[in-house]
């Protein structure tokens, strides 16, 4: 635990690329930080993908999106569990849209208790008029000139304009 946060606390944490950070997403987050004291937005550094905004570029539409709200935003790289070790956290928040999300989000839960047993997965379903949007569907709507203003907040979808993606 790290020496910031106090025992009593209880701190979550909710992973992602956030590229871009969407209405459902933005629902997750606000019905989880009711559930806890403090909620950390952990935004992935993501080598592993291209992406089509920068990790400073989605940190900023994230904090952006969680103005007023008692979430901080910050970069990761690497495990979820060791971050979650570092902040103190005792649960890990997964938004779950789908069965094929739960599929793969209870195979990674499963992993993530091996790893760090102390550490609860909390899975929360977006609203029912939410559940069709992700990330991959707003870039690809938005890339082909598309309305994504029902999907993303009004901050990211000044952003989205077509761009190439970032290598």
């Amino acid at each position: 635990m790290s020496d910031s946060a106090s025992p009593s606390r209880r701190i979550a944490v909710y992973s992602g690329t956030f590229d871009p950070l969407t209405l459902g997403h933005e629902d997750v987050v606000r019905r989880a930080a009711g559930l806890f004291d403090e909620l950390i937005l952990a935004v992935a550094i993501a080598h592993h993908k291209k992406t089509r905004f920068s990790l400073h570029e989605r940190m900023e539409m994230a904090a952006e999106a969680m103005a007023g709200l008692p979430v901080r935003v910050l970069p990761f790289d690497g495990l979820i569990m060791d971050f979650c070790r570092e902040q103190g956290a005792c649960a890990v928040v997964r938004g779950i849209r789908n069965m094929t999300d739960f599929d793969y989000e209870a195979q990674m839960a499963a992993m993530n208790r091996k790893l760090l047993p102390t550490v609860e997965t909390v899975f929360l379903l977006p609203q029912a008029e939410l559940q069709c949007i992700s990330s991959t569907l707003v870039r690809e709507i938005s890339t082909l000139g598309g309305d994504v203003s029902q999907m993303v907040s009004p901050g990211v979808a000044a952003r989205l304009r077509p761009q190439p993606l970032q290598a």
